[in-house]
């Protein structure tokens, strides 16, 4: 019996000698690879579930960001739900609340302000206040738009600064020699000019989707008349905004564009790419759309299309042109079953480096400033020209919205556009059915 207790004692010696010899190792030694690749106070490792809409900026680029990632942190299992219909393929989960982990808000049936509303998205307001660049700058003061904000809490990061705005075939306007607009007295007459030589309908856009009009053409519009102000009442729904003055004079203007005959006449049936499609092949000569067209439709584009770009002139003679920027979020589950990984992944994708490759692989531009896309032959040339024009105030005047529109009430009044478009609807009728669908939004929330 005494020598087995002897053995216990000297069993416990050699183990407690061992723990101790551990622990002085690992206060003399340089944290293991996987603590460098930790962002947080947690283990980064697990299955991480990343959800994408892959639409006109392809998806090339998350390739290679989430091809980096899975060699910086090898313990992540990265589980991708990415393609056109993701939004709607994943609803089921977001509604079960077994949502993913991380999410590129973007394409159809998507919306940051419905999925704040509903709880959806992390609060991220204290944790962005410590993620820096590569070089040390503070993410928090590197946004060229900064994240939309939600009684002053930010629940998404914007990752790509995209604005709508109006396109041509440069090639077209200068063999004929019409007019490239400046504003919208300019729009309409070289409208005329065009619907005249060339027996086309000037003007295409989704009817399928009113909201590329709503975003494309009438924002700039908002902005331009009355400012970031009217641009926050129209978007929250204030009370009086749809019906206010300066929201009917910019309808009006809507209202002439149909009844001239400017938009296509097989409007309500045109899908996204249908309307793009039109416009390549000169069926129409302006399409009001992001930085995506030249990219989602690439293969689709005929010899000696020169894709020319300038801000929907929706603005009054004399006044610059208006752009309001439409950024597209990365944001994490408020359910994410594996969070710490999901921060690494949104701190990892946020880099110069990343935004300049996104601009090659997209002909889009990422929402970080400090980065110059003339250093790369591979940015498209229509990129950096609107890019400068979009950085000169003497030329544009931008505009900020609050958050994006919540789809409860986008949809009601992009039904209204619709029908004003068509000429269904005069514009002293839509801004009553506007102001009606806001104050039925104002009640539900």
């Amino acid at each position: 019996m005494k020598k087995l207790f002897s053995c216990r004692i000297m069993l416990l010696s050699i183990a407690m000698f061992m723990l101790i010899f551990a622990v002085a190792c690992s206060d003399g030694e340089e944290t293991d690879s996987s603590d460098e690749n930790s962002n947080s106070d947690g283990e980064v490792s697990g299955d991480l579930e990343i959800q994408y809409f892959v639409g006109g900026y392809g998806d090339s680029w998350w390739k290679e960001v989430i091809a980096d990632f899975k060699d910086a942190y090898p313990d992540v299992n990265v589980i991708e739900h990415a393609g056109p219909n993701i939004n709607d393929e994943m609803r089921s989960r977001w509604v079960s609340n077994d949502p993913p982990d991380v999410v590129y808000i973007d394409g159809a049936g998507s919306s940051e302000t419905q999925m704040v509303e509903d709880g959806q998205l992390m609060n991220l307001s204290e944790w962005v206040k410590g993620i820096e660049l590569e070089n040390g700058d503070p993410l928090i003061d590197s946004f060229i738009v900064e994240p939309a904000k939600y009684d002053g809490e930010i629940y998404s990061l914007p990752l790509v600064f995209d604005t709508w705005g109006t396109w041509y075939d440069r090639a077209l306007f200068e063999e004929k020699g019409y007019e490239v607009p400046t504003d919208f007295d300019s729009f309409m007459s070289s409208m005329r000019e065009i619907k005249e030589g060339e027996g086309i309908d000037p003007l295409v856009t989704s009817g399928q989707h009113p909201y590329y009009f709503l975003r494309g053409m009438l924002y700039p519009a908002f902005g331009a008349a009355g400012g970031d102000e009217l641009l926050s009442d129209v978007i929250t729904g204030a009370e009086g905004a749809w019906t206010s003055d300066v929201v009917l004079e910019t309808m009006k203007k809507v209202e002439l564009l149909a009844e001239e005959g400017m938009f296509d006449s097989g409007l309500g049936a045109l899908n996204h790419t249908q309307s793009q499609m039109n416009f390549l092949l000169h069926e129409n000569a302006f399409v009001p759309v992001g930085f995506w067209l030249p990219n989602e439709m690439a293969n689709d584009t005929p010899d000696g299309f020169d894709f020319g770009f300038i801000p929907s002139p929706m603005q009054d003679a004399g006044e610059p042109y208006a752009i309001v920027p439409d950024l597209r979020p990365l944001a994490i589950a408020e359910n994410a079953e594996n969070p710490e990984a999901a921060k690494a992944f949104v701190e990892f994708a946020f880099t110069r480096e990343y935004a300049m490759s996104f601009s090659e692989h997209t002909g889009a531009i990422m929402n970080l400033t400090g980065v110059d896309l003339s250093e790369s032959d591979e940015v498209p040339v229509y990129l950096m020209e609107a890019n400068a024009m979009i950085n000169d105030p003497e030329q544009v005047q931008i505009y900020h919205k609050p958050h994006p529109i919540s789809a409860d009430l986008e949809t009601p009044v992009g039904n209204a556009l619709m029908s004003l478009m068509l000429g269904n609807m005069t514009a002293e009728e839509f801004v009553e059915e506007a102001e009606k669908a806001a104050a039925e939004y104002r009640g539900s929330n």
